[in-house]
């Protein structure tokens, strides 16, 4: 077995590709300290305060509290959502979770739904159905997806919910940290 000790290794000028063997299975170890620039780009974004939503109908979260943001790639005060950096396409894990309240206290919610979308459309969705004979003043679902994105896709976080009478609430920060919040990071090509 030899060894190759070197600071940098490049592709060759006009490609973006490097490849660590190539007819043979390979495995990649590193043997002490990480590798970098893996999982990103990553963002975690949550709700401050409580956001009124139109009851069932779907209504997008503003998302305006940032704990990380790798990229800089989250749009916390206009758009309220993540969008992929050029270069940094590729499959990502997404999730987002949503705590809604019916309103004043005593107005219960029968459902609710936490959405995820891709460019405008629904990708993903998380369910609490309380049914027909069973309603709570507070709820959360969840969603989750692991979906491919390329370059300039954006994604954002809707609820759905369904309430007794008034109108439902995602709760904020104000009540729970993070409790109505998005997450995402990028796993691989």
């Amino acid at each position: 077995m030899s060894k190759l000790e070197t600071n940098t290794i490049d592709t060759v000028s006009g490609t973006s590709n490097l490849t660590i063997g190539s007819t043979n299975s390979s495995t990649v170890t590193f043997e002490s300290g990480a590798a970098t620039g893996h999982m990103y780009p990553a963002f975690s974004v949550e709700r401050s305060t409580n956001q009124n939503l139109t009851d069932g109908a779907a209504t997008k979260i503003s998302l305006d509290t940032i704990t990380l943001d790798t990229d800089s790639a989250f749009d916390a005060t206009t758009n309220y959502r993540f969008t992929v950096p050029s270069g940094k396409g590729g499959k990502y894990f997404i999730t987002g979770r949503a705590t809604v309240q019916g309103g004043a206290a005593g107005n219960a919610v029968n459902t609710n739904l936490t959405q995820i979308y891709k460019n405008g459309s629904l990708i993903a969705t998380g369910l609490l159905n309380a049914g027909s004979t069973h309603y709570f003043d507070f709820v959360t679902s969840q969603a989750s997806i692991i979906v491919s994105l390329s370059a300039s896709d954006y994604i954002e976080l809707y609820v759905l919910s369904d309430a007794i009478s008034q109108t439902p609430r995602a709760r904020g920060n104000d009540y729970v940290q993070g409790v109505t919040s998005m997450q995402g990071y990028r796993i691989g090509a």
